[in-house]
C-alpha cells in the first residue's frame, strides 16, 4: 500500500512562513508527480502547486512568487515552502501524488492518484 503523510502545518501570523512536507511510503515503483491542494471552509479543493519529474513545477496564480515547491526523489518527499502568508491561505492542505505502485521488483502497475490525510494551515491576521 502506498501512503502519503503530511507534516508542517500550524498557526502562523500573516506575513509569516511555513514549510509543509509530504513523504510517500510503501511499495513504489515510480513517482510521476507530487503536489499540494488546499480546501478552505465552504470552498472547493484547489490546486496550489505541483511538480513533475522532480523539476517541472506549476503554481496557482495566488501562490506564484510566494510559494516554492521542491521534491527530493531519493526521499520520496515533496516540500511546499510558503512565504508572505495571508489569511486567505488558511485551509487544509492535502498532499497528492501520481504513483506507480510496485507489483514485483522492477515491475510497476498503472499509476494511480494518492492523497494524504491533510494538514491544517491557519493564518491569523
Amino acid at each position: 500500500q502506498v501512503q502519503l503523510v503530511e507534516s508542517g502545518g500550524g498557526l502562523v501570523q500573516a506575513g509569516g512562513s511555513l514549510r509543509l512536507s509530504c513523504v510517500a511510503s510503501g511499495r513504489i515503483a515510480r513517482i510521476y508527480t507530487m503536489g499540494w491542494y488546499r480546501q478552505a471552509p465552504g470552498k472547493q479543493r484547489e490546486l496550489v502547486a505541483s511538480i513533475a519529474n522532480g523539476d517541472n513545477a506549476v503554481f496557482t496564480d495566488s501562490a506564484k512568487g510566494r510559494f516554492t515547491i521542491s521534491m527530493d526523489s531519493a526521499k520520496s518527499t515533496v516540500y511546499l515552502e510558503m512565504n508572505s502568508l495571508k489569511s486567505e491561505d488558511t485551509a487544509v492542505y492535502y498532499c497528492t501524488a501520481e504513483i506507480s505502485p510496485q507489483v514485483r521488483p522492477g515491475i510497476g502497475a498503472r499509476a494511480s492518484h494518492y492523497w494524504g490525510q491533510g494538514t491544517q494551515v491557519t493564518v491569523s491576521s
